[in-house]
């Protein structure tokens, strides 16, 4: 599984974008959200993905923050809702407006963006109670740095969610290194 590309952004085409990771292009589909925050042409980019395999196609997601893939995830779990429908979502909403539509319930919110009507709406509403955490949807949740992206990454590979992940980057200090990030990371987990 392609869990995060670290490259140069060679080519930028809404919604897709192209990564150089040495040599290698991988042409990632990303939400609005994540399009207009990319850097300019032949910059470094990190983005943390999705693989998703089907029948006749095999397609990457990307996203530049934990939160955003965590809830494309959720997302594309509702029965009716593929990946082309979560990354309308996320294109439409950001995820702290899709976070506070779904806590107060406001199927209006939902139906403004594009393909999602009234019945599509009241399901996503059912289905992400609980599953969204408002507190998590802020700015600050994003991956400051390669360090704690690689930290988050291995919390990940270890079999937490990315929620639980994020919760323990948020306690370590700015300047920790990976190897002692992973481990501080572990004991507030482990608490």
């Amino acid at each position: 599984m392609i869990a995060r590309l670290v490259g140069v952004l060679a080519e930028k085409s809404p919604p897709h974008v192209l990564v150089d990771v040495n040599g290698v292009g991988y042409e990632v589909q990303v939400p609005m959200s994540t399009f207009y925050n990319l850097p300019e042409l032949g910059a470094k980019v990190t983005l943390l993905t999705q693989f998703i395999v089907r029948e006749d196609a095999q397609q990457l997601f990307g996203f530049l923050t934990a939160v955003e893939r965590e809830s494309f995830r959720e997302l594309i779990k509702i029965s009716g809702v593929g990946a082309r429908t979560a990354l309308s979502v996320l294109s439409g909403l950001s995820t702290q407006e899709l976070a506070q539509a779904v806590a107060s319930q406001e199927a209006a919110r939902l139906v403004k963006v594009p393909g999602i009507g009234k019945k599509t709406a009241e399901r996503l509403l059912l289905e992400l109670k609980g599953k969204l955490a408002p507190d998590l949807a802020t700015p600050g949740a994003a991956v400051a740095n390669d360090t704690q992206g690689d930290i988050l990454q291995a919390l990940v590979a270890l079999g937490y969610s990315d929620k639980e992940a994020l919760a323990a980057l948020k306690s370590l200090p700015p300047d920790v290194s990976v190897s002692d990030g992973i481990k501080q990371a572990l004991k507030a987990l482990a608490r």
